[in-house]
């Protein structure tokens, strides 16, 4: 590309580069969006998940460094005599690359730091980060629409860029709040409980009445200048409070379909910040990142059983009489110890593991491992059973497993495993409760009802790892697998119950 002398301040010259037409570019970041299609097929399994990562960071890079390379590059004389700038869309080449670099420095520091168990919250974080970003590029773009070449001939905004603009402010601002409370949620900053509003479900309806009635209105006003037009700031405004007001009444339980939600929401966002910059790698990656994430939110309602709209209305537990977090009532029930479980489990022919938050909450997936592969040299056949709405966020599971080096043959969805309980001789269910609980089968009133569940009461011999019979699950729901003759209550933290198991099978 011809690098122009231009004025200090000039941007019409970086507005009609941003505007022209390169085959180069076009397949650049084509490139870029194969190579993101082959990142999202990749992570679908654990087993490929590296792979994926791979292509997804080498899509981004293609698609960044295009973007850099033949965007916005003009040169300017500096104010410092015999020194020339490369500019790039009023920034240098240094404030560009800088930038770059501390943020890959915080990204790596990051990355390197977080225990897997706090992988939910930091996903929630950086959707909230691409909720911001978004907001960020419609602000400057309303500010200066010069620059980015939106201006009609009438000096006002395009309308079509009023709109763009408007939708990818509000679902970028939407996913900010929103994001931030799913992760003080998920990070015990505040209750998981769901806070309940009243009168919320008319204050949301009016309030996202008022954004969609705000947007077309600013769509067809005329400007009073850059940056002049209030109802744009309004409309920002009350996006950023549906957000905080949609994510306050959903209960930990519903946070898979959240943590999903917000990922489409962010793509979204992405897709119409692309449109505002004539960015093609940007509306493909948000339109990518947006549909699978929908996609994703559609799958975990399923399997729970419920509707979006429903999870969005309110969370598990959002009725006060299940949501003290107590049991209805005291039934008996077997106790005993590690010592126990690891006789009867060494005994067994096959033992498949049921994992859920609980694990994850007290780190107790390096010693399942171990247990697993004492259990295997031993001659037993091991298996894992995840659910899909297991943890705090999608496969949050796999990925814990993944960590203590589960190796992924012996890891199993619901439904190409449920029906192996009835052979199996042990079904060791730590830190799982309502996914486990056969009340989504037998119990028509309760809120759990009709999802899919593990039948973990047709194995012969059931180990239940829980801290105390006094909680119930984030559904609030008692679960009858407590009490069944084959069941064996194992009450204490999930680490120290199954590193004295590995102790005992020693």
């Amino acid at each position: 590309m011809t690098l122009q002398p231009v004025e200090p301040g000039d941007m019409s010259i970086v507005a009609d580069a941003a505007h022209a037409v390169n085959p180069w570019v076009a397949l650049a970041y084509l490139a870029a969006g194969v190579l993101f299609i082959l990142a999202l097929r990749g992570l679908s399994s654990p087993a490929t998940s590296q792979r994926g990562n791979r292509f997804g960071m080498a899509g981004m890079l293609i698609a960044v460094g295009t973007t850099l390379a033949t965007h916005f590059p003009v040169r300017t004389e500096s104010p410092v005599p015999g020194i020339t700038h490369l500019i790039i869309d009023g920034l240098t080449a240094a404030e560009i690359l800088g930038a770059i670099a501390l943020g890959g420095a915080v990204g790596w520091f990051i990355a390197r730091r977080i225990a897997m168990t706090a992988m939910p919250q930091l996903v929630a974080a950086f959707h909230s980060l691409v909720g911001l970003a978004a907001v960020l590029v419609a602000v400057a773009a309303f500010m200066n629409p010069e620059a980015f070449g939106i201006l009609g001939m009438d000096g006002n905004i395009l309308t079509v860029s009023r709109i763009e603009m408007a939708l990818g402010a509000a679902i970028g601002a939407i996913t900010f709040s929103g994001s931030v409370i799913a992760f003080a949620k998920l990070n015990g900053n505040m209750s998981g409980k769901p806070i309940l509003l009243p009168g919320r479900h008319l204050l949301n309806l009016g309030t996202l009445a008022a954004i969609v009635v705000l947007t077309a209105l600013f769509a067809i006003s005329a400007d009073a200048g850059p940056g002049e037009n209030g109802l744009f700031w309004i409309i920002v405004a009350l996006s950023f409070a549906i957000g905080f007001l949609l994510i306050i009444p959903i209960g930990g339980a519903d946070m898979p379909v959240v943590v999903s939600m917000l990922n489409s929401y962010s793509g979204w966002a992405a897709a119409a910040m692309g449109f505002t910059l004539h960015n093609t790698a940007m509306i493909i990656t948000g339109a990518l990142v947006g549909s699978s994430g929908a996609i994703l939110s559609y799958i975990m309602c399923r399997a729970m059983n419920r509707s979006f709209i429903s999870v969005i209305a309110g969370g598990f537990g959002a009725d006060e009489a299940i949501a003290g977090g107590e049991a209805r009532e005291q039934r008996p029930y077997k106790s005993g110890s590690a010592e126990d479980a690891a006789y009867m489990l060494e005994q067994a022919e096959k033992v498949i593991i049921v994992p859920g938050y609980g694990m994850a909450v007290a780190q107790a997936q390096h010693a399942l491992r171990e247990m697993g592969d004492k259990l295997k040299a031993k001659g037993v056949e091991v298996k894992y059973a995840i659910h899909p709405v297991a943890g705090r966020m999608p496969g949050h599971m796999n990925v814990l497993l993944a960590e203590a080096n589960v190796p992924y043959d012996e890891v199993f969805e619901l439904e190409d495993i449920n029906s192996e309980f009835s052979q199996a001789d042990v079904a060791f269910v730590i830190g799982a409760n309502d996914v486990v609980n056969p009340a989504a089968k037998t119990d028509k009133s309760s809120p759990i009802y009709g999802m899919p569940v593990f039948d973990v009461g047709n194995a012969k011999q059931v180990f239940f790892i829980k801290r105390s019979m006094g909680g119930v699950g984030y559904a609030g729901v008692d679960n009858d697998v407590f009490y069944l003759d084959q069941t064996m209550m194992l009450l204490a933290d999930a680490k120290k119950m199954v590193e004295d198991i590995v102790k005992a099978l020693d």
